[in-house]
């Protein structure tokens, strides 16, 4: 009788815990969420965050704030996400950065992989090779010239250390001979800053936010680092084009929850991203900015999980190789 009664209320205490998780899964969203963001304001991912947080808004009914902690490669703010309560209220936005290159090289006390809830992959886009104006060269064959010609190392500024922009920087000077000097940034608006005031004489960027600068004319662009042109700027070659082997890698985002989130939690995020990438009107803005959005059946968690996975297999013994570690 005794173990019955033990088993009963065994049995009471888990369908009081699966009725809780019910209802807070049908209570949710009742109160604005965080989107956390570990790039400064104006930065692609940003901008990105916000224009995702707004059309959200419309499926889950409720606001989405953006909160930017920046440092360390994006994963203090993946650290917030990671440790947060397990209630859908905090999410997260990253990237390659914050989720496969910054994770190999710092010592976090959490697993990119195994401690967070893959929510969607949501968009990619092109790197570029970027100089100040007051450089010299016109044309990749004429950068290359340059660049070895030099007896100093060049200024080559990047996003964080260990970024997709420092490995295309290191296999770009393996190809072509050259010696750079990386700088590395908190994010890509005070790196374009310091490249339209001649502080740093080339960058790395991801092309969609870095692209009215371009346009203005306020620093050129020599190369993307994708295997195919970019269509928003058709007449710049892929750094294959120019003769650069090996060199193709894209700047992607995802968005992410704390680990232990109900399911119909997961579902419901899921489903506004999906509205979001799939709106007429988000889109445009997405897409005006010169990023492309992921086939629908990859914006979902097991896309971005798989995504992720393959990403980190690739790079992390690149890495490696290379001997990249984090900055003091």
């Amino acid at each position: 009788m005794k173990r019955i009664g033990l088993a009963g209320a065994l049995c009471a205490v888990t369908a009081l815990a699966a009725s809780a998780v019910i209802a807070l899964a049908d209570d949710y969203p009742s109160h604005p969420i965080t989107m956390m963001v570990g790039f400064p304001p104006g930065g692609p991912t940003d901008t990105l965050a916000r224009i995702l947080a707004e059309a959200m808004k419309k499926t889950l009914g409720q606001t989405i704030v953006i909160e930017d902690v920046t440092g360390a490669g994006g994963t203090i703010a993946t650290g917030r996400v990671v440790h947060a309560s397990p209630d859908g209220y905090t999410i997260g936005i990253g990237n390659w950065t914050s989720h496969v290159g910054s994770p190999a090289m710092y010592p976090l006390d959490y697993d990119i992989l195994k401690d967070l809830q893959p929510i969607s992959l949501l968009t990619s886009s092109p790197l570029w090779i970027l100089a100040k104006n007051a450089l010299p060269p016109k044309t990749p064959a004429q950068l290359f010239a340059w660049l070895k010609a030099q007896t100093k190392p060049v200024t080559f500024g990047t996003v964080g250390t260990g970024s997709p922009a420092q490995l295309v920087g290191i296999k770009l000077a393996q190809a072509i001979g050259a010696h750079f000097q990386f700088v590395p940034y908190r994010g890509a608006a005070p790196a374009m800053t310091d490249l339209i005031s001649g502080q740093i004489d080339m960058a790395c960027l991801e092309a969609s936010g870095s692209y009215p600068n371009v346009a203005a004319g306020r620093f050129k662009a020599f190369a993307v680092t994708t295997d195919k042109r970019w269509p928003k700027s058709p007449d710049t070659p892929t750094l294959i084009e120019t003769g650069v082997p090996d060199i193709s890698l894209a700047f992607w985002h995802g968005l992410w929850a704390t680990k232990g989130i109900p399911q119909p939690i997961v579902d419901k995020l899921d489903a506004a991203v999906k509205a979001a990438l799939a709106d007429p009107a988000t889109k445009k803005r997405i897409e005006g900015l010169g990023q492309v959005i992921f086939p629908a059946a990859q914006q979902n968690p097991d896309g971005l999980r798989a995504y992720q996975t393959a990403q980190i297999d690739k790079w992390w013994p690149v890495m490696r190789a290379a001997g990249i570690k984090a900055s003091n």
